[in-house]
């Protein structure tokens, strides 16, 4: 368990860490859209991935704990460089200037449905971004753990400690 926990934080952070590092100033504004959708794709690509891993794991439980981990924090990174970017590549799509941590900042209290206000998407590209990570938000909540409950069971099954449904 020790093990999974410290794999999982350190996927995240790793991530966080990628997230300040990358050159993201480089994008312009269509670039930033692509990059966007096929980050969503890769993010659901790699959710599919682990729940191959999940279905196969000798401790499918854990497993999932580190495919949430990951996949959460893939998809926070994901959504806060596209704020980042939007911000540089359309200036004024936010009531103030998004850094990196700004930019994350509003993705998590978007995430977690806080949403405190101090940071709005004034731009109509800047307020479809948010819809959109709204949207992904659900799925992930709803169909993720849905997805998950049943890799896991799956998993469970094929070592011969789960009930068949």
């Amino acid at each position: 368990m020790a093990v999974s926990i410290t794999r999982s934080a350190g996927v995240a952070a790793g991530l966080v860490t990628a997230y300040y590092l990358l050159p993201l100033d480089r994008y312009q504004e269509g670039l930033a859209a692509l990059t966007l959708v096929g980050g969503l794709l890769a993010t659901a690509l790699f959710f599919g991935w682990e729940m191959w891993l999940i279905r196969r794991s000798p401790w499918p439980r854990l497993k999932a704990v580190e495919a949430v981990a990951a996949t959460v924090a893939l998809y926070l990174v994901l959504f806060a460089s596209g704020y980042y970017l939007l911000e540089r590549t359309v200036p004024g799509s936010f009531n103030e200037h998004l850094s990196r941590t700004d930019a994350l900042y509003f993705t998590l209290t978007t995430f977690t449905t806080v949403g405190f206000g101090d940071i709005v998407a004034l731009s109509e590209t800047g307020r479809v971004l948010v819809m959109c990570q709204m949207t992904c938000t659900l799925l992930i909540v709803g169909l993720a753990v849905r997805v998950l409950g049943a890799a896991v069971r799956a998993g469970l099954r094929r070592q011969g400690r789960g009930t068949p449904e």
